[in-house]
């Protein structure tokens, strides 16, 4: 998880652009962290996957 420590800052701040924000949601929906963390990212990374944004990762087709 630390290695999206300081996107995660960025993307709190504001400073992510839209490109930018997908891309870090696909890594947390792909290394299981966005179910680690607060609520939000969870309820984010939901949303984008249901708005076909961001995907599953391979063999896996629900939350951890």
């Amino acid at each position: 998880m630390t290695e999206f420590i300081s996107q995660i800052i960025s993307y709190e701040n504001g400073e992510l652009d839209v490109q930018e924000t997908i891309d870090l949601f696909q890594k947390l929906v792909n290394t299981g962290v966005a179910w680690k963390l607060q609520g939000h990212y969870g309820c984010t990374a939901s949303t984008l996957l249901q708005e076909g944004l961001i995907t599953h990762p391979e063999g896996k087709n629900n939350e951890s």
